[in-house]
């Protein structure tokens, strides 16, 4: 899928964000590795620790439909700021992207990352010894 539309994917699953209390719409594209596009929006909780990442929604419907090997993804949110992957979504894609994974990111012009760059030395299954 081109850029265009895996970041189109993800400003129409960004409209589907609950954040009564940020009201910072977040939306995620992730494409398998079959070419398959899962969607997710942030989905808040009063107890902000509790709230799901439009990331993690995306990885988990994949995961969920049988796919587990992915090419990239799209983040855009709803202040157009350039907005990245938290730490703890970047570890998630760790579990199942290599260090190439592309990252792209809604701001004021489409920035694109690495996984390996965003996150160097994450913890993986070989640092666990497995």
């Amino acid at each position: 899928m081109d850029d265009a539309d895996l970041l189109a994917a993800a400003r129409e699953a960004m409209a589907n964000a609950h954040v009564p209390y940020s009201e910072y719409r977040v939306g995620a594209a992730l494409e398998t590795a079959n070419g398959t596009v899962f969607t997710g929006c942030n989905i808040e909780n009063a107890n902000y620790s509790n709230s799901l990442h439009a990331e993690e929604v995306a990885i988990a419907e994949a995961v969920k439909n049988g796919h587990d090997e992915f090419a990239q993804v799209a983040v855009t949110s709803s202040e157009r700021d350039g907005v990245l992957p938290c730490g703890m979504c970047r570890q998630t894609f760790t579990e199942f992207c290599d260090d190439d994974f592309r990252v792209l990111c809604d701001g004021d012009d489409l920035a694109e990352y690495r996984l390996g760059d965003l996150l160097p030395d994450a913890i993986t299954a070989e640092t666990l010894g497995r």
